[in-house]
């Protein structure tokens, strides 16, 4: 049960999907109040929120009279950057009725991706939030494309969650929870109030109940869970537009889909080696290689390389796996691949013959992979 979780929880990611927060006419108002409240009352018992909010492509829609996002990426990104704009006036409006500031951040895919940038974002909220200023974070539609795309808020909330070592993430959508069908197309659905492992019959369910407005639906948040499950952090998917949905959670009552965390948890860096990083190329492992790494925890020696897929740098984001093609980890190789395809099959001991010089023995050290059994 999530009592345990809740009652000591310091630190919470809330995620708002654009059904709840949008109606027929714009923003729903009193949707973004009730919730507003909601976390104004969290915070003043103690607890930090940080509030990842979809909603401004839906905002800039209806501003626009439209009633589905245009095909051209233009046309998207300025829809987007109209209705962020009624977005933050609309929580700072909310939240300053309660005295609470807030402050907009727009993230990409690159601002998590880079290392540097990664830590950056995360001072930068850790001080926010030190301020007792509620951070209002949403992906930079504006400026997007298909490079540096984080591919939905399910994700960009689970990967916030990982950023900032939450202890609880709640995805606050359009039904209920996760269903066994589509709740809105088959009265007999019936909810599923708790899931302990990510068996497929679970991501059957959830890809048979597609999101309308926003761009995720159930199966977007199974794969949010995925993330922040492995990390330890427990996640609840639950209907947003019910009153006091949050508060009612503090207080023990049962709502949504509870995602029962992992009690053996990744580290920090190898959560944002496994769940942000986008592999730059591959390498084929024989079999001695597989049986090392996976059952022996080794690193990732030359010898054990068979095959050098894509082109890429020392300490690029790297998956590893079988002949068979099978994906075995991910991991931050040591280096670029014209020189692992020059040194693939050989021992250590040779390697500096080969290159010239050597600066590591193992192609992926360890500490720096992360087996697809967490991810």
């Amino acid at each position: 049960m999530p009592e345990q979780f809740l009652n000591h929880a310091r630190r919470i990611v809330v995620k708002l999907g654009s059904n709840v927060i949008t109606a027929r006419n714009g923003l729903d108002l009193q949707v973004i109040d009730g919730i507003s409240g909601q976390i104004s009352t969290l915070m003043d018992r103690g607890l930090e929120v940080i509030l990842v909010s979809s909603g401004a492509q839906a905002a800039g829609l209806r501003k626009m009279g439209m009633t589905a996002r245009p095909s051209e990426m233009p046309k998207r990104q300025a829809i987007a950057a109209m209705g962020q704009s009624g977005l933050m006036m609309a929580y700072e409006n909310s939240f300053a009725r309660r005295d609470k500031k807030v402050a907009q951040i727009l993230l990409t895919a690159e601002d998590l991706n880079n290392r540097k940038r990664y830590l950056n974002a995360r001072n930068t909220l850790n001080t926010l939030i030190e301020w007792k200023v509620v951070p209002v974070i949403n992906e930079n539609d504006t400026i997007m494309v298909e490079e540096i795309k984080l591919g939905d808020n399910d994700n960009l909330a689970a990967m916030i969650a990982l950023l900032m070592d939450a202890d609880f993430l709640f995805i606050l959508t359009d039904i209920e929870g996760l269903y066994d069908k589509d709740p809105r197309r088959f009265p007999e659905a019936r909810l599923i109030s708790e899931v302990t492992s990510f068996k497929k019959e679970i991501e059957e369910f959830a890809g048979h109940i597609p999101g309308t407005l926003g761009t995720g639906g159930m199966l977007s948040k199974i794969k949010a869970a995925k993330k922040v499950t492995s990390a330890g952090i427990p996640m609840i998917v639950a209907r947003g537009n019910v009153e006091n949905v949050l508060l009612e959670l503090f207080e023990g009552k049962p709502q949504g889909t509870y995602f029962v965390p992992k009690t053996k948890k990744l580290a920090r860096r190898k959560c944002w080696i496994a769940h942000t990083l986008a592999p730059k190329g591959s390498l084929i492992i024989d079999d001695g290689a597989v049986r090392a790494v996976r059952e022996n925890g080794k690193s990732l020696l030359p010898i054990g390389v068979v095959k050098v897929e894509g082109e890429f740098e020392e300490g690029s984001p790297v998956a590893f796996k079988t002949a068979g093609n099978d994906i075995i980890g991910i991991g931050l190789v040591n280096y670029r691949s014209s020189d692992v395809e020059r040194i693939k099959g050989l021992r250590t001991s040779q390697i500096e013959a080969c290159l010239g010089s050597k600066h590591y023995d193992e192609i992926i050290h360890r500490n720096n992979m992360v087996l697809k059994d967490f991810f």
